[in-house]
């Protein structure tokens, strides 16, 4: 990761490969206005030796049902705690941006819920499925068109067993289902609740490349 002290790469720069617990001390800057990170992932924090605003620090909301727009109670959202229900964080107001679905827990940072960022800036909250059938139908066409395939189970691999990368359409009969865009439920997540989807963007799909999906239940 390279680190620059003036925004669009400008100014000083420096490489880093390994962690650094002081900025400052290594840097010679306290701030850091723009960065490349070429290979893993990092995490920043706000004060030296890895502490600031993630671990449940700093201001906080404390939220029990839906909110389309949460930015009047914070600028940026580095930890959560769930304390029931099950709750689908949104990147942008409105419910629009990435999806995250979370399950009651504690999540010190927002890697730990598969972040992307740390924008959250809307959020509905859903109770336990009580049911014990989960089913779900697939369709390799918009409009429920093309090959079809029923699940009642989790998929790590889409293509494994539908032998298509794409889901263009989807009838979710019974339980709540998670969609993932990459194998092995990594990537985007798109919350999918029983309805008729005739269209990927029905589900907030920014493509309808779907990796893997699984039942929504208290992992």
């Amino acid at each position: 990761m390279r680190i620059y002290e003036r925004p669009d790469f400008g100014g000083q720069m420096m490489e880093f490969m390994d962690d650094c617990p002081s900025v400052y001390d290594r840097f010679r800057y306290r701030d850091i206005h723009s960065c490349q990170v070429m290979d893993g992932y990092w995490t920043f924090y706000e004060h030296p030796n890895y502490r600031g605003r993630q671990n449940f620090q700093g201001r906080h909301y404390e939220c029990s049902s839906d909110c389309a727009d949460l930015s009047p109670y914070f600028s940026r959202c580095n930890s959560i705690r769930i304390e029931s229900d099950w709750w689908v964080l949104y990147e942008k107001p409105n419910y629009m941006g990435y999806q995250y679905v979370l399950t009651r827990g504690e999540y010190p940072d927002y890697q730990r819920w598969m972040g992307f960022n740390d924008n959250i800036w809307s959020c509905r909250t859903y109770p336990y499925y009580r049911g014990g059938s989960y089913r779900m139908r697939i369709y390799e066409r918009p409009d429920f068109g093309g090959q079809m395939m029923e699940f009642m189970d989790d998929c790590p691999s889409v293509y494994d067993r539908f032998r298509y990368r794409d889901i263009h359409s989807c009838h979710v009969m019974d339980g709540y289902w998670i969609f993932y865009e990459h194998p092995n439920y990594r990537g985007r997540q798109y919350f999918m609740r029983p309805g008729e989807y005739r269209r990927y963007s029905d589900w907030g799909g920014y493509s309808s490349t779907v990796g893997s999906f699984r039942r929504m239940r208290d992992f």
